[in-house]
Order: structure tokens, then sequence, then C-alpha cells
């Protein structure tokens, strides 16, 4: 099953892997440390970020070792890219509206 890039992000603790793996590429022992939930949890999580493909394994001996995937992030900057633009347009108005009521305050 494909799961939506953008549900999978939507949840904190799998934005908050994400962060630790982007550092680097971790054990899911190593990731489980670092939250207040079980192994399996985090386990469920990094499935549903492999299935996503935000992350990918990579056996190295006996352990997998989860880390970044830096291209299906890209794909994510880049559709935000459009709104980047409404949103600095935006808060340009907004700081020439505040300007302008600063200025012709009595």
């Amino acid at each position: 099953m494909r799961r939506d890039v953008f549900q999978a992000i939507a949840d904190p603790t799998r934005r908050a892997i994400i962060g630790l793996i982007a550092l680097q590429a971790m054990t899911p022992n190593a990731i489980a440390e670092h939250f207040d939930t079980s192994r399996q949890a985090v386990s469920k999580h990094l499935q549903i970020l492999t299935e996503c493909q935000l992350v990918k394994q990579e056996q190295q001996g006996r352990e997998i070792y989860y880390q970044l995937e830096v291209a299906k992030m890209k794909e994510i900057d880049k559709w935000l890219e459009q709104f980047r633009k409404i949103w600095e347009d935006r808060f340009n108005e907004l700081d020439n509206v505040l300007s302008n009521l600063k200025t012709n305050k009595p």
C-alpha cells in the first residue's frame, strides 16, 4: 500500500523521526530511545515513512539503519515552493498595512 507523504508528515512523532535521521542514519532501537513510546510503535512509524519513501533502510551486518531519503524531501519542498511566494507576498502586504497604520496614527 502506498501512503500519502503529507499524511505521513502530519504526525509529530514521524516529523521528529525525520529530524533525527536527517542528521545520521540510525537503528530502530537508537530511534526509539528518543521517544517515550514502545519499540513497536516506533517501528510502525518507520514502516509508514518507508512506505511513502521518506526514509530508506540499509542493512549493515545484523543491523538495519534508517536514513532520510533526501530526494523525496526535495519533492515536498518543490511542492511547497508554489505557496511560499504567496505567503511572502501576503506578509509583505501586511507589513505595508501596518507601516501605514503606524505612520497615520494621531
